[in-house]
């Protein structure tokens, strides 16, 4: 069964039409990364499977039951894990009450074994939200997406903003998430890293998916991964090879 299916989503803002017939599958134990530039489409594409902005065209489904028009309590409850763009932790609460707010799931992930992932999280508990650099900020948004006990992990660029050696460590930590068998379907700009640590990779540009297929593949191509920042949907479906 895999995890998340999208198939033909048309999503707009008011008469802004964003995402073009996108779909995109997410295999049950593998790693996803969806990349492209800025103003692609990626955030509107999570936001849709999360039901943030329901798509208008297309279909949603999650382990096999459509979706598409579910709010995302909804959603939450079938075992997604969403960690938004920007981290949105709780900035006056201190490390350890934001890792109880929550609901609990049963499952293997609970306060102590967080810490014992993030041990940077233990030594900083007591601290508000706001006391913690980006990368930490960053590992306790992760951290509480892991106390729902997910089946699945979205993150939206978790690296944004943070120095290389915090990027290096929240990556590892993103594979360990893989590794643990929690489907994750990563959304990024840091095309290398994503790369090295996933199995299947989407490229999206303006509302399209204009690359799939295996990350290993697309890493060892040079000038697409270079291209990447600017590319153009034209562009890519020119290097496409024929049929």
């Amino acid at each position: 069964m895999n995890a998340i299916e999208i198939e033909g989503l048309h999503t707009y803002y008011g008469k802004s039409h964003i995402l073009h017939g996108v779909s995109l599958t997410v295999e049950e134990g593998r790693l996803t990364t969806l990349l492209g530039r800025n103003g692609a489409g990626k955030t509107t594409t999570m936001r849709s499977v999360m039901g943030l902005t329901p798509a208008r065209e297309g279909t949603v489904r999650i382990f096999g039951r459509e979706t598409t028009r579910w709010p995302s309590f909804r959603i939450a409850a079938l075992g997604v894990g969403y960690v938004p763009e920007g981290r949105r932790i709780f900035p006056n609460l201190s490390v350890e009450e934001n890792l109880k707010v929550p609901l609990e799931r049963p499952g293997p992930w609970s306060i102590p074994r967080v810490y014992e992932l993030f041990p940077r999280l233990q030594e900083r508990k007591l601290n508000r939200g706001r006391q913690l650099s980006g990368g930490e900020q960053e590992m306790l948004s992760i951290a509480r997406a892991l106390l729902l006990n997910p089946r699945v992990l979205i993150l939206d660029e978790p690296s944004q903003g943070l120095a290389p050696l915090i990027v290096r460590d929240v990556f590892r930590i993103v594979a360990e998430m893989r590794n643990e068998g929690i489907s994750v379907l990563l959304v990024e700009q840091n095309v290398r890293m994503s790369l090295e640590i996933a199995d299947y990779a989407y490229v999206l540009d303006d509302g399209m998916i204009v690359h799939a297929g295996p990350a290993a593949e697309l890493a060892r191509d040079e000038e697409r991964i270079q291209s990447l920042a600017g590319a153009t949907a034209e562009e890519w479906h020119e290097k496409e090879p024929a049929a």
